[in-house]
């Protein structure tokens, strides 16, 4: 392929389902461009067939979320210039370990099922306390603080390698609601959730290769929350055997 001009930029963008190809497309280059900016380019003005979500483009929501020449990333919030291969050129890629319903569009159920397999719904305790007081200095407010962040856009799921060995995995971002439902004390369902990521598909799957830490664009540490998932099993595990 030739290498772009310094006014166009060669685009290549996945077309089809699991199984499929890649498309060029020459699209301006322009200042302050973001990855969005450009399929949003690209469907408008040259294939109005092209398949792939945003909404709001200020990085609240996250469904904009590909591969951006191989790095999972919001493309609302990702400049061209960040992203561009050595050639000069981009390759736009559905999220991986999702299935893709078409183009760069992925179906998301399994992944938010797993929020609900992990127990990642707030319970409400017996006293059913409309407020609690959680002093903010307070360590397991600051536990909760550090995973609270979370939209579910699907990047640490998509960078896990867990995810990709292991289809029945739970996942960073179900595996970090859940540890910031441990650590919410108005919360009364514990004890279910530490038994539903205590299995084979749960915590300790997770072999820390921190890759969802790593590029989660919200500075999430889910690797950290899993950690704290398998302390919360361990000290239940004590107190029921005491």
């Amino acid at each position: 392929m030739a290498a772009p001009s310094e006014s166009m930029l060669s685009v290549e963008v996945w077309r089809g389902v699991e199984s499929g190809r890649f498309q060029t497309f020459q699209v301006p280059r322009r200042a302050h461009q973001t990855i969005l900016d450009v399929v949003t380019e690209i469907q408008r003005e040259q294939d109005a067939t092209l398949a792939y979500r945003f909404a709001d483009r200020v990085g609240m929501c996250g469904p904009c979320a590909l591969v951006v020449t191989g790095r999972p990333r919001w493309t609302c919030r990702t400049r061209v210039r960040e992203a561009v291969g050595d050639d000069g050129a981009l390759r736009l890629e559905p999220l991986k370990n999702f299935a893709v319903v078409k183009d760069l569009a992925v179906e998301m159920t399994d992944f938010f099922d797993k929020w609900r397999d992990a127990k990642g719904h707030f319970e409400p305790g017996e006293a059913r306390t409309d407020f609690a007081v959680v002093p903010p200095a307070s360590a397991a407010r600051q536990a909760a603080d550090a995973g609270i962040e979370c939209i579910g856009c699907g990047v640490c799921y998509s960078a896990c390698d867990v995810v990709a060995w292991n289809e029945d995995y739970l996942g960073p971002a179900a595996l970090n609601r859940a540890w910031t439902l441990v650590n919410d004390v108005r919360d009364g369902g514990n004890d279910a959730r530490i038994a539903a990521v205590s299995g084979s598909a749960g915590c300790h799957a997770c072999h820390a290769h921190m890759n969802c830490t790593e590029f989660c664009p919200r500075a999430i540490a889910p690797t950290y929350s899993i950690a704290g998932l398998k302390r919360a099993m361990m000290a239940r595990a004590f107190r029921r055997r005491a």
